[in-house]
């Protein structure tokens, strides 16, 4: 298939565009910098040269394509404005076409709120947190849409050797301070590891008949506390932790540090059931075995 992949070279993007590689996809990355041109080029894939949030200078490159798998965000505050004009993009492309595009978009888990000890599946509805609410907005808009054929992943948090969302803990360890917690240890995080949910999106792209939303979660929650000690004993660290109250939290990073002290537990067996994926990743010390 011809694959339109916005965020080739973000955090999710790094593993995804060798996935879709691997699978003999032909998959065309848009790129803002001369970095991930070449990162890009280097492992096969075409490069568009351009920016999310100048959409009329990469548009006419939807042409022909089967796909569009939209794993990009800015993070920042224009995150919202520049995800609805990738939005408008993308329904604007479909309206001439024989055939229904297909589109990946990525939610997330915050959209889900905090789901209070339950096990939440797709069915049971969003609560989402203030900031990210647009996204979810978005979503609907793209599943209404008949000239699209549209699937919503929705990622756990997402992790890899490196980091991703335990940055800010493998962080601490390596300064060897006490690792930092926001709210407090009890809190559950939804995990998945990002080659776990490269392969969820490439098998819904595979399948225009998977609409709707879907969750990719390897753990559906596993305490902070927890991943810290996991961590700690991967590389050496003697475990301290140093817990921010919520306030402290919100002082030091505004509303940013609304979604990780979200105490969450979600389910991916619709995922599971539609397509047959079963992540490789299901135990943090695979990724993190002790010294």
């Amino acid at each position: 298939m011809r694959i339109f992949l916005l965020g080739a070279t973000g955090s999710i993007g790094t593993a995804l565009l060798p996935e879709l590689l691997a699978a003999g996809h032909h998959v065309t990355a848009l790129c803002r910098s001369d970095i991930a041109a070449k990162t890009v080029d280097a492992q096969g894939a075409k490069v568009c040269r351009g920016d999310m949030r100048a959409p009329q200078n990469w548009a006419p490159a939807l042409e022909g394509q089967d796909v569009v798998i939209h794993a990009a965000i800015t993070f920042d505050e224009e995150m919202a404005a520049a995800d609805r004009q990738v939005v408008d993009t993308l329904i604007n492309a479909a309206q001439t076409r024989a055939a229904a595009l297909r589109v990946i978009y990525t939610g997330g888990c915050w959209l889900y709120g905090d789901t209070r000890g339950r096990i939440l599946h797709e069915a049971d509805g969003f609560n989402p947190i203030p900031a990210f609410r647009p996204f979810l907005n978005q979503a609907e808009r793209l599943m209404r849409e008949p000239t699209l054929s549209t699937a919503t992943l929705h990622p756990a948090m997402v992790y890899h050797q490196e980091g991703g969302v335990f940055d800010r803990m493998l962080a601490d360890i390596a300064a060897e301070r006490p690792i930092e917690l926001w709210g407090n240890a009890s809190i559950r995080w939804p995990l998945i590891h990002r080659k776990d949910l490269a392969v969820a999106y490439r098998l819904l792209a595979e399948d225009p008949d998977l609409t709707g939303h879907f969750n990719a979660v390897a753990q559906c929650g596993v305490e902070i506390g927890a991943i810290a000690a996991t961590l700690a004993r991967a590389h050496g660290h003697n475990g301290t932790v140093n817990c921010l109250s919520r306030a402290k939290a919100q002082a030091l990073a505004g509303h940013w540090a609304e979604g990780p002290m979200l105490d969450q537990r979600l389910s991916g067996a619709r995922l599971r059931a539609a397509t047959g994926w079963v992540p490789q990743y299901q135990d943090l010390e695979q990724c993190f075995p002790p010294l």
